[in-house]
């Protein structure tokens, strides 16, 4: 198969997919096998292999293995990775006080307009998981047999300063993947399990379905709207020189 740019985003989504689903057991040789094909690309592959190694260096952190994960990192902000809202989650806050990481975060460099859709990435992750934990508790109980998908604001489009946008933008478009994955599977288990009602045992509410129909189609309506309405805007003004990231310590999580 041709390695190229487009191919390894796919392959790197679709091994973040299936680690958020179902912890797939392959994701650390996955991320390595990327970062070995992007570096065959060259300076095009370059933020590609930063993308594998800043994951790798999450799940090392998270594994308790400080040192690997550091060294990830390190190469991570080689290949431009600058995601310092990322780096201020509250599993990476006791890694600011190692100069090893002060020194990577230190390297790290990015424009205010790339700052300011960092900020808009990382809300939405959290919104989207907020989202699928509320339509889980709304869609317990419903009788019909609709299936109803997780409304979720679209990725920004704009040419972003650096390439570390890129990289969170995949990390957005996982999560939103698996959350997406996992709300139509409990829905069509939901929905076959109220057809075997009416089929059976003859238990099925058909006025009480239709209620539910018609209530879920009015949530859904607004929360499409609710996430349409959410899509990143430029700040006009917003600089695009490149500076140091806000000082450790300066950024809350969730932003």
């Amino acid at each position: 198969m041709l390695t190229t740019v487009n191919s390894l985003v796919a392959r790197l989504h679709e091994l973040l997919v299936g680690h958020l689903t179902n912890g797939g057991a392959d994701v650390v040789a996955g991320l390595h096998d990327i970062v070995a094909r992007a570096t065959t690309l060259g300076p095009d592959g370059a933020w590609l292999a930063a993308a594998a190694h800043a994951d790798l260096s999450d799940l090392a952190v998270a594994h308790g293995q400080v040192d690997l994960g550091l060294r990830h990192l390190d190469a991570a902000v080689d290949g431009g990775y600058n995601d310092c809202v990322a780096l201020h989650v509250p599993t990476v806050r006791p890694l600011h006080q190692d100069p090893r990481f002060r020194a990577a975060y230190g390297r790290m460099r990015v424009t205010q307009a790339d700052l300011d859709e960092f900020f808009w990435l990382h809300r939405e992750m959290q919104i989207a998981v907020s989202d699928a934990r509320t339509a889980t508790v709304d869609n317990m109980g419903r009788l019909d047999t609709g299936v109803s998908l997780l409304p979720q604001a679209p990725l920004p489009t704009r040419e972003p300063n650096t390439p570390g946008v890129l990289i969170t933008r995949i990390h957005l478009a996982a999560i939103q993947g698996a959350l997406q994955q996992a709300a139509v599977k409990a829905e069509f288990q939901r929905s076959s399990g109220n057809t075997a009602l009416d089929l059976i045992d003859g238990t099925w509410d058909p006025t009480r379905a239709r209620y539910d129909a018609w209530h879920a189609d009015d949530v859904d309506t607004r929360r499409h709207h609710a996430a349409q309405s959410r899509a990143f805007t430029e700040r006009p003004g917003a600089s695009t020189a490149l500076a140091p990231c806000p000082p450790l310590g300066s950024i809350h999580y969730p932003a």
